[in-house]
């Protein structure tokens, strides 16, 4: 019986597509974009079947470690976290992947799996999983090819070839995102998606990152050897890993390798690629309208309605999505959704921080929301975590309000101690060297309100903190 499947997921992306829900400071993977959690620990979830896979590692970047750290811990699932201290393309990930699991068991069988896509039947992912698996142990880099359902233009697809084993075939070809017409003749053809989902054997992996890529095996080898550990998170060697060919594992190994195979999946595949995926996975009403938060339509369907506050009315419009947050909106034909990528673009270009930012942002003991902006002050939300504490830290240019609402902090002011409980506020001097802790067991939540000259976050001088950002 073929060794378990050690599953690497891969959730260092920050994809606009799904703007302007998803953003760099807190991309797709992270956002429960159908139900209560996210892709990432959906996937995460979907890859704990331990009859089937081992612990998994997790390929992440430093900024957003500490959030899959507090997504694994909301659903009890353990995992090795490995930081890129840059991105360096997919072909760097999955060579520092095949050298993690070689240095756990020489035999080891890696899957290549993302943090973003959707699985609709479990059992029959986990059954493709195993079939690859048995395939992969036969020394092949195996893809997991999905049947089309539709002539799509926005995945690449696979050619099936020649049987090799049971349920598995030879690659006859790797091809790009068709148009239209060509999309429709591979349906005619049975032509695969690629899923992106491969499964290997980790010797094998090596080898051909060694004889194809030598400027990513090489450079990532060794990065991987000068790994250190910080905190709970496996750091890669920057100044090794710097060096590594930027380029994907489809164009490094996989159209160039002799050993690649397909299996097939058809469990139900969709890598949520814009609105339009979203729509078609959710919930709707007898009228095909897919409604999250605080949304009404009238005399309108098909439509895809997503509000995080606002209160969002549509009246007579058929097959549009209206997507909403605290800080912006995009409206636009479902059909016409493929072009949200371009639009933020724009905005980026007109220098709108709204295109890669959110106002509420995630930090290592919790998060604030920004609330009020002007010239000389901010209003910021805070919430602490259970045990969270913030660094020892000053201004040069603001001081600060604290007024607890909820809980109680713990506060340090140059060289007191202050208990601060519900309805109770502290003042913070500029220039006073300071520090807030959560010693409850429920959140703390504060308003902070900043005044000053000057603002900016990297108005924060960290003397001491417990996550080492200092």
């Amino acid at each position: 019986m073929p060794s378990k499947i050690i599953p690497v997921v891969m959730c260092g992306g920050s994809g606009t597509r799904l703007w302007p829900v998803s953003r760099d400071s807190m991309p797709k993977q992270f956002i429960a974009l159908l139900g209560q959690e996210s892709t990432f620990q959906r996937a995460m979830q979907l890859l704990s079947d331990a009859s089937v896979f081992e612990p998994a590692i997790v390929i992440t970047n430093a900024e957003y470690r500490f959030t899959v750290q507090d997504q694994l811990q909301a659903i009890g699932i353990s995992a090795d976290i490995v930081l890129e201290p840059s991105r360096r393309d997919s072909a760097a990930a999955v060579a520092a992947a095949t050298e993690l699991a070689l240095a756990r068991d020489e035999q080891a069988i890696v899957g290549i799996f993302a943090a973003d896509h959707i699985v609709q039947d479990a059992k029959l992912f986990r059954e493709a999983c195993r079939r690859a698996g048995a395939a992969a142990a036969q020394g092949r880099i195996v893809t997991i090819g999905i049947p089309p359902t539709h002539p799509a233009t926005g995945y690449g697809y696979i050619q099936p070839g020649d049987e090799i084993g049971p349920d598995a075939r030879q690659v006859a070809a790797f091809v790009e995102k068709p148009n239209a017409a060509r999309a429709a003749q591979y349906l005619l053809d049975g032509y695969l998606w690629n899923s992106g989902n491969f499964i290997f054997d980790a010797a094998t992996m090596r080898a051909e990152l060694v004889a194809f890529a030598p400027d990513v095996a090489g450079p990532v080898a060794e990065a991987v050897a000068g790994a250190k550990q910080d905190l709970s998170f496996l750091r890669l060697d920057e100044k090794a890993f710097s060096q590594a060919q930027k380029i994907s594992i489809d164009y490094a190994v996989m159209e160039k390798t002799g050993k690649a195979a397909v299996v097939t999946g058809g469990f139900g595949w969709s890598d949520v690629g814009g609105w339009s995926a979203v729509w078609d996975l959710a919930e709707k009403d007898a009228r095909g309208n897919a409604v999250e938060g605080r949304g009404y339509v009238l005399d309108g369907a098909n439509n895809l309605i997503r509000s995080e506050e606002a209160l969002i009315a549509v009246i007579g419009l058929d097959d549009v999505a209206v997507i909403a947050t605290r800080d912006a909106v995009l409206v636009t034909p479902k059909i016409k959704a493929d072009k949200v990528k371009k639009m933020v673009a724009l905005i980026t270009a007109a220098g709108e921080s709204e295109a890669g930012a959110h106002r509420e942002i995630q930090r290592p003991w919790g998060k604030y929301l920004s609330i009020d902006l002007g010239t000389r002050h901010q209003v910021k939300r805070i919430t602490v975590n259970p045990g969270g504490v913030l660094s020892l830290q000053k201004h040069h240019h603001r001081a600060e309000h604290w007024v607890v609402v909820r809980g109680t902090a713990e506060v340090t002011r140059d060289d007191k101690v202050i208990v601060v409980h519900e309805n109770e506020s502290i003042y913070l001097p500029i220039g006073c060297v300071h520090r807030m802790t959560n010693p409850g067991k429920i959140p703390l939540e504060l308003i902070e309100v900043q005044v000053g000259s000057y603002l900016g976050e990297d108005d924060i001088v960290r003397i001491d903190d417990i996550y080492k950002r200092v």
